[in-house]
């Protein structure tokens, strides 16, 4: 009993931070394109990121035991970052300039806010899927639980994260050093994970 308990702590605790991340992805780029496509644009990533959630979920027992997947999405996740760092400078223009940057990014605008978002919906839901497995091990309730929760997580998050982003746009800074600190972590994590084979 006592293990259980601790196992759907650990799996909340988990969620909370790795949906969360998801979640800070998707309300940035959304913050980035005219209000009127803000809804379909975090619609599109939250069902991307719940499908790839529970495909991942369906071969975890695989995907967990494949060295190099953490380093990859850690690598995946700095280019997100870069492309969120041009999305920020570029609606942190002047008043007079906003207008002109809104008319112009419509169609393209929401076209790269998607595949941003997509990207790192594909590395951010296989870091979630993995650290829930790893938590539930042979448990498929636990492992459903889990991935049900995060998908839960980031439907609540995301929209709340658009409307403080584009009322502070200073939060934008402050949400790409944590989405800078994800990708290192990440990414040294799974440099550990692959250095034992580099080293035989």
């Amino acid at each position: 009993m006592l293990d259980s308990v601790i196992d759907v702590s650990q799996i909340l605790i988990a969620d909370i931070v790795l949906s969360g991340d998801n979640a800070l992805t998707i309300g940035m780029a959304a913050a980035a394109v005219p209000e009127a496509s803000r809804k379909k644009v975090i619609f599109i990533g939250l069902m991307v990121a719940a499908i790839l959630r529970i495909l991942f979920a369906l071969i975890a027992s695989y995907l967990i035991s494949v060295p190099g997947l953490l380093l990859l999405g850690g690598l995946i996740l700095f280019w997100v970052c870069w492309k969120f760092y041009q999305d920020i400078q570029a609606f942190s223009s002047t008043d007079n300039e906003k207008a002109d940057v809104k008319e112009s990014v419509s169609d393209k605008g929401i076209k790269a806010a998607l595949i941003t978002i997509i990207i790192a919906d594909v590395s951010m839901s296989l870091d979630n899927v993995l650290a829930v497995t790893a938590i539930a091990r042979d448990n498929t309730f636990l492992l459903m639980f889990g991935i049900g929760f995060s998908i839960l997580l980031m439907a609540v998050f995301a929209t709340a994260i658009v409307k403080l982003l584009t009322k502070f746009k200073w939060l934008s800074y402050l949400g790409l050093v944590f989405l800078i600190y994800l990708s290192a972590t990440m990414t040294l994590d799974g440099w550990k994970q692959v250095y034992p084979f580099l080293t035989i």
